[in-house]
């Protein structure tokens, strides 16, 4: 016996229009192929990436979706034939042939990415494939970074012991006032933190001024001694973060954490959203985002999304790096406790239009499995089933960030 076809449900599964509430700018044609494409399925680095993320079910998935995309024909159709009919196709054309079918309205662009941002393109570029303008997320991390940057270059002596004290007044004086300015830009729709990468998500709800003028002080000479600057001091990265949270919370801001799924940067155990629920009772006025799923660690999401009204959960990025039955099965736990208005859509697509597209296109198709099943099992009807997935696409995601759009209804024919 053939399983029901929901006609309503695979309407708002497959076509209705979606805000990507998480995702990074797409490469400038010039660097299309400066990172390796392996990269569309895992977060792996170096041999991993290259020569063992292939073989995982992700990417035979991919490579399938990818091949009938490109209208490649049986025995054409692996991985390299992918690439190599990518990389024939005009960019214009390939940003073009993904970014159309994916349904997506409006994207919210973190171009905060350290190291690679000269590669990318800036956020507005991708108007020309939305119907509504893109919004920036601000990285908090790197825009410290910056501002420390600015300092180290214009201070005309160098800080020691007995200056770092004044070096902490001047510098958080100039990012806060930096971060005001981010959250009174309209076209800034929120605030992100990879404190995740940097020192974990146990993020302290107070600091001795000593350990983080200490920490400042470590920074600073990182930087003279490499001509580098990457924050990865903790005193001072949840000083940091505790200024965004109480700014954010004043000016209505939500901010995202980078949680769970990453590359072999994090630090694992560090990396459940469970490690910030000290932080998250510290700041009730501000909304905290978690993002990507929470992976592998999504329950432990849905139960402070449940229990703490300033909690909200994104999932994405397992599409594509997961398999079929693992995104299925993170849906069904992320909606075992997650009240479905506080659930947001994202792609996290980057770098390659293809990850817009996969995710797009695999995300739809795990929401209509696992709501239709439980149509099927009477626990849903399919207006209740249907009124979600509009929520988790669309509306969730403009109610949040003030987006104040109306839904593009014939965004896919």
């Amino acid at each position: 016996m053939f399983p029901v076809y929901y006609r309503q449900l695979a309407r708002a599964a497959f076509a209705y229009p979606a805000i990507d509430n998480h995702a990074h700018p797409l490469l400038t044609e010039k660097h299309r192929e400066a990172l390796p494409f392996e990269g569309l399925n895992s977060e792996a680095v170096g041999e991993a990436l290259v020569d063992d993320s292939i073989h995982t079910l992700a990417c035979y998935r991919s490579t399938s979706q990818l091949a009938r995309l490109f209208g490649l024909k049986g025995g054409e159709d692996g991985w390299e034939a992918v690439k190599e009919k990518r990389a024939s196709l005009d960019y214009a054309q390939l940003c073009k042939m993904c970014m159309q079918p994916s349904g997506i309205q409006c994207i919210l662009i973190d171009d905060g990415l350290s190291g690679v941002r000269d590669l990318a393109e800036g956020y507005r570029w991708h108007d020309q494939y939305t119907c509504s303008p893109t919004r920036r997320i601000v990285r908090i991390e790197v825009e410290a970074q910056n501002m420390l940057l600015g300092l180290a270059r214009s201070l005309p002596y160098e800080v020691d012991s007995s200056m770092v004290s004044d070096l902490l007044v001047t510098f958080t004086h100039n990012f806060e006032a930096r971060i005001v300015t981010c959250a009174n830009d309209n076209e800034v729709a929120g605030f992100k933190s990879i404190a995740c990468y940097r020192t974990g998500l146990d993020i302290s709800t107070s600091g001795a001024k000593e350990d983080v003028e200490n920490s400042l002080l470590e920074a600073w000479a990182q930087y003279k001694a490499t001509g580098d600057l990457r924050f990865k001091h903790k005193a001072l990265n949840d000083y940091l973060v505790r200024i965004v949270l109480r700014l954010a919370g004043q000016y209505k801001k939500p901010v995202q954490f980078h949680t769970g799924l990453g590359d072999s940067d994090i630090t694992l155990t560090k990396s459940s959203p469970a490690q910030m629920q000290p932080v998250i009772k510290a700041f009730p006025e501000t909304t905290f985002v978690l993002l990507h799923s929470s992976y592998p660690y999504s329950r432990d999401a849905g139960y402070l999304t449940a229990v703490y009204k300033n909690v909200y959960l994104d999932f994405g990025e397992i599409f594509p790096c997961l398999s079929a039955d693992g995104q299925r099965a993170v849906v069904k736990q992320i909606l075992e406790l997650s009240p479905t208005n506080k659930i947001l859509w994202s792609t996290d697509g980057r770098w390659w239009p293809e990850t817009y597209y996969l995710a797009s296109v695999q995300s739809r198709q795990a929401l209509y499995d696992v709501f239709a099943d439980c149509i099927r099992r009477e626990e849903l009807t399919e207006n209740q089933a249907t009124a979600i997935v509009e929520k988790m696409l669309f509306h969730n995601s403009n109610r949040l960030y003030g987006l104040g759009l109306t839904p593009k209804l014939d965004i896919i024919m």
